[in-house]
Order: structure tokens, then sequence, then C-alpha cells
């Protein structure tokens, strides 16, 4: 997925880690592998409508005019027929309730229509099509999430969340973050339950693996950098494990994924590892 960086305004740039422009391949029909993340994206397609199902779940298929998919450890395959572009943006779990509205763990693992969720965005797909260029489409994004941050901002506020994001994701030990937060172990736990959807150790296990996904897209990019190198600076044992965990959640290995982006590493293929 080809997805062109964009500066945030000041009052979404809390609560929203991506809004962009995507282009999913030139052919009549492209298919996408959605891999785990810690953020909740939502998906518009240009024209259409999306066909998504989980890796590995027969008949979990289901169709939306665009899409909100929660906090997930599982891998999605989203495929597009037709016009293949479409408008892609992140939010952080804060920004779950600030601009939509409800808790990140109300989506965990989940993947619902937009206008099951905001309906006062139902007719944001007909608005983004109507659009003619790219600026318009965004400051047309831009403006319905402002619009939720005007209705829901009082979530925005919830300052032990933020301190429950940055403390988990600067350790992998939750007892560690737990320590830095000045609460119990099962404070925390029961926080980010409520709140993500997700318990601590799941949340790290996200954030890890979004690390090492940049981690591969920098070293494919650069032609300089190994597998083994990326495993050893992720603190996986070896390349073997950085394998296991890739396909326990992304359904491939790194070395799959990678060629189905248009993209490789130098050192063996980690297939057969």
């Amino acid at each position: 997925m080809t997805v062109p960086a964009d500066p945030m305004s000041t009052a979404l740039a809390p609560f929203v880690a991506m809004l962009g422009a995507y282009e999913l391949g030139s052919g009549p029909v492209a298919v996408h592998r959605g891999l785990p993340s810690s953020t909740v994206s939502i998906t518009i397609p240009e024209e259409d409508s999306l066909e998504i199902s989980w890796v590995g779940r027969p008949g979990s298929s289901q169709r939306h005019r665009a899409v909100v998919a929660g906090l997930h450890l599982d891998a999605a395959e989203l495929r597009q027929v037709g016009c293949t572009r479409g408008v892609w943006l992140t939010l952080s779990p804060l920004g779950a309730g600030a601009l939509l509205g409800l808790p990140a763990s109300a989506l965990a693992g989940h993947i619902v229509d937009l206008a099951d969720v905001v309906p006062a965005m139902a007719d944001l797909p007909e608005r983004l099509a109507a659009c003619r260029t790219w600026p318009q489409r965004r400051a047309l994004v831009a403006q319905s999430l402002l619009t939720g941050l005007g209705r829901h901002g009082e979530r925005a506020n919830h300052h032990e969340l933020r301190s429950a994001i940055a403390a988990l994701s600067g350790t992998t030990r939750v007892q560690e973050a737990a320590f830095r937060l000045g609460c119990s172990r099962r404070h925390l736990s029961s926080l980010v339950r409520a709140e993500f959807g997700v318990t601590p150790k799941e949340y790290q296990r996200l954030v890890r693996f979004e690390t090492v996904r940049g981690r591969l897209v920098d070293a494919a990019r650069s032609r300089g950098v190994g597998l083994a190198a990326v495993a050893a600076a992720s603190g996986f044992a070896d390349q073997a494990h950085l394998t296991r965990e890739w396909r326990a959640m992304a359904g491939c290995t790194p070395t799959e994924w990678l060629r189905a982006e248009g993209l490789a590493v130098q050192g063996p293929s980690v297939g057969d590892r």
C-alpha cells in the first residue's frame, strides 16, 4: 500500500497518527494485507466498497463502504475491485474516544462499517467521491474529525491514558510500566483492558510488531541491513524467533510480506528457518 505522508493540524495531531491517500496498485483488482496494529484505522475507498476477511478464518469475509478496524493482533486481507485508491487514516487509542465518541475497546478485534460507528460520518464516502483533488479530500476528512472532536473532546484530556501509552511503549515489561506510572500492575491492566480492549502485554506486543515492521521496511530500502540484524535490534533471540512471531501475527514470514510489498532485504529467506 502506498501512502504519502501528510502533516496534521495542531488540534488533531495528538489523536491522528496518519492521514493520507492510498494506492493499492494499478490493476483492476488489488489485495492488501492489513497487519496487526496498536491504532484504530479507518479506510475509505474512493469508489464502491471493500471486501475484508481475517487471514486464516474461512467465512469471515465482509463488505463495507468504509471500514473502521480496532486494535487487532491478527492480519486481515483487503480486496478492492475497480478503482484501487482511497483515504486511509489511523487514530491513537485516545483518538477513538476523542474523535469517534467511543473507547477503542469497543472496536478491538472488530471490523465494522464507519456509518455504524459514527452515523454523522455516514455520507463521508460520497462526499469524498465528489472531491476532485487530494487537498479537498484531506480537508473534508480533517473537518469531519474536528467536528467529532468538538462533540467528544472531553475524553481528550485523559492524562492517565496518555501516561499509560508512554509507559507501555517505553518498556517490554508490564511491571516496569506500572512502576513508572506509580500504580499497581492490576490497576494498569484494568485501565488498558477497559480503554483499549487488549491487555498491557498485548499492547506492548503490538507496539513491538510495528517497530519491527518499520525496521524491516527501512532495511529493505537501504539494502544494507539483513533480517538477522533487524531481529537483534528488536530484542529477538535470533532471526528464527523473529520469523515465528511475525508468522503468528501476520500470517506469513517477513520475507513473504516484503516481497508482496515489492521489497526485499539482505540475507537468506526466512521461510524455511
